[in-house]
């Protein structure tokens, strides 16, 4: 009877171990410190810049360095900004993003792999237009800091570039030299803030 008593009580420290070595810590995006741009080329002459005003993020993460958090995040496409409003109309459009039909764009992290003390490699499916494609994001981890309110913040900037024709952002028309007028490489910038839950 006190053997299998032992055998009970040695059974539940292990759950309970394991338990707490699986707990997670949530991290909600602070977005009035945070930001998500892009960039395409141009006539092949320049880039223009774009960024999306409304986003949402969380990180869960079981350890101090982030190593093997899980990512997810949304983007409001309706809320595409090129400082043209003219253009802005356009990328809304079926042209590009059809944003009425196809309104967010979302991200969910398969692997978060720390490579160095600052360098991550975040892998996950990036969801567009109803179309899913693999991405890898190369990740920068600014550190953890407490803000003057008592929040704990950690910040990233994540950078990608992905191919907008595999997603159907299909619309090009060719320059007077033969160019695209619009390049399939877009480059992809996010610099995130996000705050510990309480």
């Amino acid at each position: 009877m006190k053997n299998t008593a032992k055998m009970l009580f040695a059974l539940m420290l292990v759950i309970g171990m394991t338990n707490l070595g699986l707990a997670q810590t949530k991290w909600n995006l602070d977005n009035a410190h945070s930001s998500v741009k892009f960039s395409v080329t141009h006539m092949v002459i320049s880039e223009v810049e774009g960024s999306f005003k409304t986003f949402t993020g969380t990180i869960d993460a079981a350890k101090p360095d982030f190593s093997g958090a899980t990512v997810d995040f949304s983007v409001d496409v309706n809320s595409i900004s090129t400082d043209n409003e003219m253009r802005d109309k356009h990328l809304k459009s079926d042209d590009f993003f059809n944003a009425e039909k196809f309104p967010k764009m979302t991200f969910k992290s398969i692997s978060f792999k720390k490579l160095t003390a600052k360098s991550y490699e975040l892998t996950g499916n990036l969801t567009l237009r109803d179309v899913t494609k693999k991405v890898k994001f190369n990740v920068t981890y600014g550190g953890t800091a407490k803000d003057p309110y008592g929040n704990t913040k950690a910040g990233f900037k994540a950078t990608t570039v992905i191919d907008r024709l595999v997603y159907g952002l299909k619309w090009n028309t060719l320059t007077e030299a033969g160019g695209a007028m619009v390049g399939k490489d877009v480059t992809i910038t996010l610099n995130l803030e996000f705050a510990q839950a309480k």
